[in-house]
């Protein structure tokens, strides 16, 4: 079928016109898929379809059921629609830049008496913005600077006179314009002062507060001078962060970006005034060649809002006509486009792609070892691989402290927030292991039966073919067979299938086995640690009801007033008592055998 369907598409290609244009890729609901632009529409989307393609392309292509097109007049007529229809309909497989942090920016208003603040929301109404900012403490600094250095109005809205001046300006937090005690040239002022510090201009505003203290010194105001200081060994704290810094004043961007399959990261070192005052990291999934690729980017991420810089260096010699007329016409900016081979802006080039490169590896380690399921599905006779698999083990001491652990692994790693324990009900102190099995495990999978939850693709149990056959019964009364689950003996690494006595043995250190042995360690440690700490907790229940005077209530109101039995040694009787409403002596008792009890 998935040839027919195939067929069906080269056949259509060839009444594909030759002329510039964007095609548009559907899946069999309709649903768009990747939008694309095309020199010449024919020979562009036949590509797809002959020859060897990587991996990547080969996903793409396997959704496509349908392609339409959209003849254009030129190629950057193409690259413009394009661009459009990628921001009205975010297909799937192309670069979509909201998928990563909505990173905050400071927001100077366009009203007639700005206002100075952080947001994440950008809205176009004359407004200027600074950022994207990734140290969200860098931008409090700078926002606490600048109220300090520069203080401007709160209040949202117009100003509205006003007969008195409001608590802020008292506390030297705003210059209350609305009473009069500043003049909108005054304030507007501060307003170009903060553009400066924004701008990354630091230098002129610190010989001007140097200035500024050196007066307050000669007219013994030593208070204001102080102050002075402080607010310039702040501005130079921040500027010190800034560890790249040359001596050229143009505002620059440094692209760097790196690929593996369809997974790609872009970073963007932002110049400004000889200093590296930011950078912005996406993360992203690619689908076309990485020329393309890259300048979907860039489109994307230069706007009315981001301007793009005077000078632009890229890790591609693309072919930047269409670029510089994108950023002449449709941004009013002109723009030096440059791949740079070797010196300075190399260099710099270099460490924003190694940061991209270092960000792709985390995000390979994060998605875990898939080649390793793909084995182990092999190995197990899984119709699907097991991204998703879940682990249990039963600890216990001589029947008492019975925990069952549920640990939970996605792509061969751990998926730590979805581990789980359970308190075993049903055992009475006998041993078990079967029965606890057959507890932990209806409990768990009758629930997200009954919440119509996903089920995992592998459950691996801790064991033998008689823990297995336990699971495996409760599996078949809730009606869900057909989830595999198999056991792993640690004894010889053996693995049990339910009602096969046989077991399966796999090379030592192999990846499929190196996987199953991973689980089912961490949810032996992780059922372990549980046991543990329900031990620790009964012996020191035991120790505190021993203490001669302490009741079930005076019981309760200590456990209500100390979480642990740790905390309560850490605080006197008087405090104990007073906490608690416990008597003294009982509480001075406590103590006493609490201190015993350590020694």
């Amino acid at each position: 079928m998935e040839q027919n369907k195939t067929a069906g598409i080269r056949a259509r290609l060839k009444h594909f016109p030759t002329e510039p244009g964007v095609y548009i890729m559907k899946n069999d609901s309709g649903q768009i898929l990747y939008v694309g632009k095309a020199k010449n529409l024919r020979n562009r989307v036949r590509s797809y379809f002959t020859g060897r393609k990587d991996p990547k392309t080969t996903v793409l292509v396997g959704h496509v059921a349908e392609i339409e097109h959209i003849v254009c007049r030129s190629e950057y007529e193409a690259l413009l629609l394009e661009n459009s229809l990628i921001k009205k309909w975010q297909p799937r497989y192309n670069i979509n830049l909201k998928d990563g942090k909505t990173y905050p920016v400071i927001r100077v208003t366009a009203e007639e008496y700005p206002r100075v603040f952080r947001t994440r929301r950008v809205i176009q109404d004359g407004s200027t913005y600074f950022g994207p900012y990734t140290n969200v403490g860098g931008i409090d600094a700078y926002l606490e600077i600048i109220e300090r250095m520069y203080p401007l109005r709160k209040c949202r809205g117009p100003v509205r006179k006003r007969p008195h001046p409001c608590l802020y300006y008292h506390m030297g937090r705003c210059t209350a314009v609305c009473a009069g005690r500043t003049s909108r040239e005054q304030y507007l002022e501060h307003v170009a002062r903060i553009r400066e510090l924004l701008s990354g201009e630091q230098d002129r505003i610190i010989i001007d507060l140097t200035g500024k203290m050196h007066e307050a010194g000669r007219n013994l105001e030593f208070e204001r001078a102080a102050q002075l200081r402080d607010t310039i060994q702040a501005i130079e704290s921040i500027t010190a962060e800034q560890q790249v810094i040359d001596h050229d004043p143009d505002v620059r961007d440094y692209v760097g970006f790196a690929g593996r399959g369809e997974l790609a990261t872009y970073v963007v070192f932002q110049m400004r005034g000889g200093r590296l005052v930011g950078s912005d990291m996406f993360r992203t999934e690619v689908f076309a060649t990485e020329e393309d690729d890259l300048l979907q980017f860039l489109l994307q991420y230069y706007s009315r809002i981001r301007k793009p810089p005077a000078r632009l260096f890229l890790p591609l010699a693309l072919d930047t006509a269409q670029l510089d007329t994108y950023f002449r016409d449709e941004l009013d900016a002109t723009v030096t486009i440059d791949s740079p081979q070797g010196g300075r802006d190399s260099s710099v080039l270099n460490m924003a792609r190694e940061n991209a490169l270092q960000d792709l590896e985390r995000r390979i380690r994060e998605r875990g070892n898939v080649p390793a399921l793909e084995e182990l599905a092999g190995v197990l006779g899984l119709n699907t691989l097991p991204y998703r698999i879940e682990g249990f083990d039963i600890a216990h001491i001589g029947g008492k402290h019975t925990v069952a652990s549920l640990v939970s692994f996605l792509n061969g790693v751990p998926d730590k927030g979805k581990y789980r324990s359970y308190n075993i009900r049903s055992l009475d102190g006998k041993i078990d292991d079967f029965e606890a099995m057959r507890e932990v495990t209806a409990r768990r999978y009758s629930r997200l039966k009954n919440e119509q939850k996903p089920l995992p693709d592998l459950i691996l149990i801790d064991g033998g073919l008689g823990q297995v056959n336990a699971v495996q019964e409760i599996l078949e009364t809730l009606d869900l067979g057909k989830v595999p689950v198999v056991g792993l003996a640690k004894q010889d690494e053996e693995i049990y299938f339910p009602g096969n006595p046989d077991p399966v043995r796999l090379p030592k250190g192999s990846e499929p086995l190196r996987v199953l042995q991973y689980v089912r360690d961490e949810a032996h440690r992780f059922a372990t640690g549980k046991r543990a700490g329900k031990q620790t907790k009964e012996l020191a229940m035991i120790t505190l009801e021993s203490v001669p005077g302490l009741g079930p209530r005076r019981l309760q109101r200590l456990l209500a007033a100390f979480q642990r039995p740790q905390d309560i040694v850490t605080h006197s009787a008087d405090e104990i008592a007073a906490r608690s409403g416990i008597p003294r002596s009982v509480a001075r008792s406590l103590l006493d055998t609490l201190s015993q009890k350590k020694s």
